[in-house]
């Protein structure tokens, strides 16, 4: 995230802005979500880490949107974030349309 908001800023400096929100998909934890979207959590939330913080305040200015993605929906980028199983890592190739490295 901090590296769109970097972007964002970035091509704005180069003149070219945007005025809608940048869309960050994500599949992590819905409490996290939540905390980012609503400020009311707030109180609750003193030891949270800074990057959660900062992920609300970026929300909050309307320069990223946080949609949740369910897990089904989700599972192809698993191949880049997850240890997999080598079944499933194959499988994965497949479904993306990936060559084999070596015949």
């Amino acid at each position: 995230m901090i590296e769109c908001v970097w972007l964002r800023r970035l091509m704005a400096d180069l003149g070219v802005g945007q005025d809608t929100a940048n869309t960050i998909y994500t599949d992590d934890s819905q409490s996290a979500l939540a905390v980012a979207r609503n400020p009311a959590f707030y109180a609750c939330t003193n030891h949270i880490e800074m990057h959660y913080h900062y992920a609300k305040e970026r929300l909050l200015a309307g320069e990223i949107s946080l949609p949740y993605v369910l897990t089904p929906e989700n599972l192809l980028a698993y191949i880049f974030t997850k240890a997999l199983s080598c079944e499933k890592l194959e499988a994965f190739h497949k479904a993306l349309g990936l060559l084999p490295f070596v015949d």
